[in-house]
C-alpha cells in the first residue's frame, strides 16, 4: 500500500525530511515504525523513543496499535505542550 508519510519538529530534523510516500505491507503504526526503523541510522535515532512520539492517521490521533489499513496519512510529531 502506498502511505504519505509526515514528520515534525525534531523527527525532520532528525530524518531529514518533511514527508514522502512509501510503499509499505505493515498493518499497525508500530509496524510501520520497526519498517522505518530497519532502512537507515536516521530513522533508527528518531525512533529510537516512541515514548516521545505521538501519530496521526489520517489527522486523528493514533496509538502504536492502530492499524493503516486504507489509511492515507500517518504524521509522527513529538507531544505539544501549551502554555
Amino acid at each position: 500500500m502506498s502511505l504519505e508519510l509526515r514528520y515534525f519538529a525534531w523527527l525532520r530534523e532528525r530524518i531529514g525530511l518533511p514527508g514522502e510516500t512509501i510503499e509499505t505491507g505493515a498493518a499497525t503504526v508500530a509496524d510501520l515504525v520497526d519498517e522505518l526503523r530497519a532502512r537507515e541510522d536516521r530513522y533508527a535515532l528518531a525512533f529510537s523513543d516512541m515514548g516521545a512520539v505521538r501519530v496521526a492517521i489520517d489527522q486523528e490521533l493514533a496509538g502504536l496499535d492502530a492499524p493503516i489499513a486504507g489509511a492515507r496519512e500517518v504524521a509522527f510529531f513529538p507531544p505539544m505542550t501549551g502554555g
